[in-house]
């Protein structure tokens, strides 16, 4: 009944790379607890996050331990690869219980598997009761920040995940399409949103898509001042809105993000200009972008293309992404600013993101690309405008 996106070798590959970084640093046991970082390791997909769940990766054992709840342990059976030995489902009186914690289950799987353990300090789903319990049950694990180790070995893609990013990306073109075809006068923010919504789970006519990490970003008129507000539920799109669109579709939990601006009516003369400086310098610094330039000096190259515009953009302008779930597309990795000495690296897959948002309105055009051997490569085709209805 296993159903697998990748062969179990590559999976295999995976855990290999973690424990090679386990190991240069000291660390014997590693706990998983990011959905996206299971996902990648093993394969387990289940809306399960809600409640305690992760992966237990020990430089002593072959293969991860999967824990999670125990209804959910027929999910680890069909959508890993991991032996049933190796799948431990706990009891429900653990869950979200005021008297016993999940990680006094977890403890009992590590018990001499290890004396030191490694944690996602800054992880969406790690607490500081699973910390202090953990601490509490084995005083003699010295616990350790993991600084997302997962998610740096993530970071660098292989053919098969680059595939699915781009199939990926043909649904996000189908979803753009949608949503620059229905937007007009008079249309409800909310018909749009829930065409675009559908579109990327209905896919192509040969596949379909997941539901992606982030909800349809398409704020309108002075909401686009800000980056990340979605429709006004009850407001119908009027002459004169700007209209941001950041959409990203997923294939197997791999995305692909995309923006494009959409304006109703005729363009002020300041937001055309805003929009012929973000293309302009979007596509000169995709032409310089390649294998060996650090994270900060991307930035910087784009940089270079306002000065003399009268536009600034303090904010970073891109960031790896990849294999993820809710509520980030983005791997918590590189990210182009000034600082990251990051170094691009074949395979790797980053949105180059330079949205502008002003006191009154915002405009966004974005390209997600691959790092490829000798440049990059745009992983979307899609027409780099300011779009007019």
């Amino acid at each position: 009944m296993k159903h697998l996106p990748f062969k179990e070798a590559e999976y295999n590959r995976r855990v290999r790379l973690v424990k090679e970084q386990m190991d240069r640093r000291g660390i014997e046991l590693l706990l998983v607890l990011d959905p996206s970082h299971m996902n990648y390791l093993c394969g387990f997909d289940g809306w399960s996050f809600y409640v305690h769940q992760g992966l237990i990766i020990s430089l002593k054992e072959e293969h991860p331990l999967w824990f999670g709840r125990m209804q959910d342990s027929n999910a680890a059976r069909m959508t890993t690869y991991l032996p049933n030995d190796n799948i431990y489902g706990y009891k429900d009186e653990y869950v979200q219980s005021r008297y016993i914690h999940t990680m006094e289950f977890v403890a009992t799987l590590m018990k001499g598997r290890g004396n030191t353990l490694a944690m996602e300090m800054d992880g969406y789903w790690v607490t500081p009761k699973m910390y202090f319990t953990l601490q509490k049950e084995l005083p003699y694990l010295q616990i350790v920040d993991a600084q997302n180790l997962v998610g740096w070995v993530k970071t660098v893609k292989v053919e098969e995940e680059i595939a699915y990013i781009k199939e990926a990306g043909r649904i996000t073109v189908n979803a753009m399409n949608t949503a620059l075809s229905t937007i007009k006068e008079g249309v409800a923010e909310r018909e749009v949103a829930a065409l675009v919504s559908a579109q990327q789970i209905r896919g192509t006519d040969t596949y379909g898509g997941d539901s992606p990490a982030i909800f349809p970003i398409i704020p309108s008129e002075l909401r686009t001042s800000s980056a990340h507000l979605t429709y006004a539920p009850d407001r119908t799109y009027k002459k004169n809105d700007v209209v941001l669109l950041e959409l990203g579709s997923a294939r197997h939990h791999y995305h692909a993000p995309l923006s494009r601006t959409l304006y109703i009516g005729e363009p002020p003369k300041d937001l055309q200009h805003v929009s012929d400086v973000v293309v302009n310098g979007l596509r000169k610094t995709l032409s310089k972008i390649g294998p060996g330039l650090m994270a900060e000096e991307v930035e910087a190259i784009w940089r270079e293309q306002l000065v003399g515009t009268g536009i600034e953009k303090p904010s970073r302008v891109g960031y790896s992404f990849g294999l993820a779930f809710v509520p980030d597309w983005g791997e918590h990795t590189v990210s182009l600013r000034p600082g990251d000495k990051s170094v691009l690296t074949k395979g790797m897959t980053i949105h180059f993101m330079p949205g502008i948002w002003l006191d009154t309105y915002g405009f966004e055009c974005s390209e997600p690309f691959l790092v490829t051997e000798n440049g990059c490569e745009k992983i979307i085709e899609y027409r780099q405008e300011l779009f007019v209805i």
